[in-house]
This record gives C-alpha cells, sequence and structure tokens, in this order.
C-alpha cells in the first residue's frame, strides 16, 4: 500500500443516482480493503477549517493555569474539556473486567504519551457533560466549537449514509436510526515539541497504535505529518498519512468493524515523529508541534450493535455477540484515563 485512496465527495450530494452509488461503491471498497481513505470535496467548508485550527491554537497557548479551569474529570467516564500531557493513555490493549488487576494497568501507562487536548461533545448529551473554559477566557470559543460540531455532523451523516448504500443497504439512512449525533466527539489535539530522543528511546510516545472504538472517524490534520496507517497486507508495517490539503481522512471504527460482521475494516494507526527540525541551540532535534482535529462518530449510548443484515448469512454468521454501545465504551476506556485527578507533567 502506497498511499491511501482519494474518495471526491464532489458528486455526492447533487449528483444523479449512478454517481451516489459509483461514490457510495469506492467508499465501500476503500474501508474494505484499507479502512482508511481520504475524502475531498466533503462539505465542511475551507474557512471554518481554517477558524477551527485558530481557535485550537490559542486554545493551547493559553497559560497552563488558564487551560486546567476546564480539567477533564476523573476517570474513563466523563471525556470531556481538558487532558493535559501524559493524562491520557491510548492503547490498543482491552481491560478484561474480571480478570485485569490495576496494576497491570498502571504497567502500560509508564511510557506517557505527550499531547494535550480538548474534549466537546454535544451539548444535549446530559450522561457526559461539557466542560467549558470560562467565557472570559477564550470569548467566542464555546460559540464557535458549538457550531463546529454540527458542521462536522452534517458531512458525517453524509458518510455514514454513503457506507449503507455501498455494502448494499437498501435504506441509506438505516445507520442514521442510530446516530443522533449527540454521542459524537470533537477533540482538539495539541503535540507540542519534544526531544526525538526521547520518542526514539521509547521514554515517551506520541500517539501508539491503536484503533478507534466508534463508528467511523473524521480527521483534520495540519501539514505537520506523523500520522501511520498500518498496510492491511502487511502487518506491522506503517504507511504515511502524508496530509492532503483541505481533505478529511476517513476510517472506520471498531464498532462499524463488528457491525459489519468484520466486512468493513478498523485499522491500526499512530502518530509519531513528523518531520525535525534544529533546537535553537542547535544541540538537539525535536519535533515539530503538530495540531489536529479528529470528529468521532458513535452511535448513541443505548444502541444495540448487532450484525446488519447484509452482513451474514448461513455460510457467514454473525461473529459476535449483540453489545450496547455503552457499554463497549466503557470497557475499551478503562485504561484511557486514570481515576484519579491527581495532574502529572509528561514534558520537562
Amino acid at each position: 500500500m502506497a498511499s491511501l485512496p482519494i474518495i471526491d465527495f464532489g458528486k455526492w450530494r447533487n449528483g444523479s443516482t449512478e454517481d451516489r452509488q459509483q461514490i457510495a461503491q469506492k467508499l465501500a471498497t476503500a474501508c474494505k480493503q484499507v479502512g482508511f481513505v481520504y475524502i475531498i470535496n466533503h462539505g465542511v467548508r475551507d474557512d471554518l477549517l481554517d477558524d477551527a485550527f485558530g481557535w485550537s491554537k490559542k486554545l493551547f497557548d493559553l497559560p497552563e493555569e488558564k487551560k486546567m479551569l476546564a480539567p477533564h474529570p476523573p476517570g474513563p467516564n466523563v471525556h470531556r474539556g481538558y487532558s493535559w500531557p501524559g493524562l491520557e493513555k491510548v492503547s490498543q490493549y482491552i481491560h478484561k473486567e474480571d480478570q485485569d488487576s490495576d496494576a497491570e494497568d498502571e504497567e502500560l501507562r509508564k511510557v506517557q504519551d505527550c499531547k494535550e487536548s480538548y474534549e466537546i461533545g454535544s451539548e444535549d448529551n446530559a450522561e457526559q457533560p461539557n466542560v467549558w473554559l470560562p467565557e472570559e477566557t477564550l470569548p467566542g470559543f464555546r460559540r464557535f466549537m458549538t457550531a463546529f460540531y454540527g458542521h462536522c455532523f452534517d458531512t458525517a451523516r453524509e458518510i455514514l449514509r454513503a457506507v449503507a448504500l455501498g455494502i448494499g443497504l437498501e435504506d441509506e439512512d438505516y445507520l442514521l436510526r442510530f446516530h443522533s449525533g449527540d454521542n459524537n466527539q470533537l477533540r482538539l489535539l495539541h503535540y507540542p515539541p519534544v526531544e526525538t530522543e526521547k520518542l526514539s528511546s521509547n521514554a515517551l510516545a506520541r500517539m501508539p497504535a491503536h484503533s478507534d472504538w466508534g463508528s467511523i472517524t473524521m480527521l483534520f490534520q495540519d501539514d505537520c505529518g506523523g500520522l501511520q496507517v498500518e498496510d492491511p497486507n502487511v502487518p506491522g508495517t506503517f504507511v504515511d498519512a502524508t496530509p492532503l490539503k483541505r481533505a478529511l481522512v476517513m476510517n472506520v471504527g471498531d464498532l462499524l468493524m463488528r457491525w459489519s460482521n468484520d466486512y468493513l475494516k478498523s485499522t491500526l494507526h499512530r502518530v509519531t515523529v513528523p518531520p525535525l527540525q534544529a533546537s535553537k541551540d542547535g544541540a538537539r532535534l525535536m519535533t515539530r508541534a503538530r495540531y489536529s482535529i479528529p470528529y468521532f462518530v458513535s452511535p448513541d449510548s443505548k444502541s444495540l450493535i448487532e450484525c446488519l443484515p447484509v452482513c451474514s448469512n448461513l455460510e457467514n454468521p454473525a461473529k459476535y455477540p449483540p453489545v450496547i454501545q455503552e457499554d463497549y465504551r466503557r470497557l475499551r476506556a478503562k485504561l484511557q484515563y486514570p481515576e484519579t485527578k491527581a495532574k502529572t507533567v509528561a514534558v520537562a
């Protein structure tokens, strides 16, 4: 795999039935074979993306004590607000509730992830209420991000329709029955500059190899680079997802793979060392700062996820038992955030 497939959504909204079918089939094929695609002409306006990255930089440029006015709640159950470097640990490991001890979880957290993030959800999600900065700290931030969340879901709905059509569901709105938008998550991510030696020696990580948990993820990234996707034909080999201007990177999540009986592929990906620059004193190689904005699309929390009707038959029975979305999310989040609220700093 030299690079990710590119899908042009330019004719999806206003094209002919044939245009829409072709786009849907191309998307489904890419999601089956690779699990990751670039989507161009996706519908999120360029000016909105520029503004979103501008707000993200303003947020992360705030002094630490200002960002800590909206701290991530302790534990894995509510995923909102500001996460400081070293708090979150991304892993492909799935906690086994009745078998794993907390000590085993802590062992996996020893290599800290060097990033900071701010998590935003629907204002209508009472189970995971947003944790906002005070308005006077960053005036206009809440208003913009609330609107941007809605713009992202507008595009996500069209992608879900295309996926449904591409895999053969008669009703292209079938997946939308489970996605009101209230359980999605908008994430602002900042990877600060760090010594490359700390990354290469595994003293720190940026974001280790993992798959996403939900239905689909839409990612907007700056021009820094660093995102890599596992080649599905050569396990353990990762390919650069080189930033493509104005494109979004869309990938299949674990629940959609499970939903489709493994017809669609949820692929491992990671963030590693981007292009390097010398530090001011010339003595150390430092990574560039990287900004990205993923939008995670998940079924509503009470949704029962069971094999889609077109994805199983007598020769290919359902591989997974039904699962409630919220139960699955809590299982996967067990390692991600510790129960304590104590602040740790990963970067000196």
